[in-house]
């Protein structure tokens, strides 16, 4: 069990306008968390991409709701929550298909949720339909004294 966490929480209006403020807000977390630049930006990314799809598919760009991101961080790891209320989606009935199949097909959509999956340790979804969507992506932190291996991909 952790010997402390904290948690921060984020709530702002579903509009674009607001990700650059998700994306502060993530960042000066993985800084305060011990992450590296370049993981720290990484971690911006996943989160942002996240809060961009509740906007633009939960929400249909309609202003009118809110996003929160909730973090909890521990000696451990690093948990960011999107939570919405929006039209929910379960990722695990999307075919995960190759790159090159996506491009043959002229598709974009679920290229945001590869990345996610690429960038982050442990990824879930979680619907209660009618009241809430919760995106729960996870990523490791440090071991004290070690380094901390790199995932998600190519740096």
């Amino acid at each position: 069990m952790a010997s402390f966490e904290r948690t921060f929480c984020l709530q702002v209006p579903s509009s674009t306008e607001n990700l650059a403020l998700i994306r502060e807000f993530v960042s000066a977390i993985g800084e305060q968390a011990g992450f590296s630049e370049n993981e720290t930006i990484k971690l911006a990314l996943a989160v942002d991409e996240a809060c961009t799809n509740v906007i633009e598919h939960a929400y249909q760009n309609e202003a009118s709701h809110e996003v929160t991101v909730r973090v909890t961080v521990d000696e451990e790891e690093v948990a960011f929550e999107v939570i919405d209320r929006g039209r929910g989606f379960d990722p695990t009935q999307e075919p995960a298909l190759p790159v090159e199949e996506l491009i043959r097909r002229r598709r974009s959509g679920g290229l945001g949720l590869r990345l996610i999956r690429a960038i982050m340790d442990d990824v879930q979804y979680r619907i209660v339909p009618g009241q809430m969507n919760e995106l729960r992506m996870v990523k490791k932190r440090r071991p004290a004294g070690g380094v901390r291996p790199e995932s998600g991909g190519s740096q």
